[in-house]
């Protein structure tokens, strides 16, 4: 199941997310995203941005990927805002690779950032037939 999910995150480069601001109210956001083999999410953003400062103060968020043919991917998980490690640029380069013009907007663009996103839970959903509805816990 985890790689046919990878498979339909990987053929969409854009999502909604959702997160929680100060007041527990809830924003939601389109974001460009790229996907890792490991199912964590990457996307770019600015430090003024409602979104960067809601995952500061409460990390946890809910992507929505898919819409097209009643097939989705529902996403809860935890942000974190990438640093400048090893580790970090492998993550940055998978979203470059969706969004080559990202290399651009990371040096020009005053505070930029990219935010990893950890899955905790994902629904998988495909109203088509035959229906197919899968969960998976991490």
């Amino acid at each position: 199941m985890k790689h046919l999910i990878y498979q339909f995150i990987k053929q969409h480069s854009l999502a909604i997310i959702a997160t929680t601001n100060k007041t527990n109210g809830p924003e939601a956001a389109l974001v460009g995203i790229a996907v890792s083999a490991d199912l964590w999410i990457i996307f770019d953003t600015v430090k003024t941005s409602r979104k960067y400062h809601n995952i500061l103060q409460n990390p946890k968020v809910a992507l929505v990927i898919g819409w097209d043919n009643e097939t989705t991917v529902q996403y809860e998980g935890e942000a974190k805002v990438l640093g400048n490690n090893a580790d970090a640029e492998k993550l940055k380069e998978i979203y470059f690779e969706v969004y080559p013009d990202g290399r651009e907007r990371a040096k020009t663009w005053p505070g930029l950032v990219h935010i990893k996103v950890t899955p905790k839970w994902l629904r998988y959903s495909n109203f088509n037939e035959p229906v197919v509805i899968e969960e998976v816990r991490f």
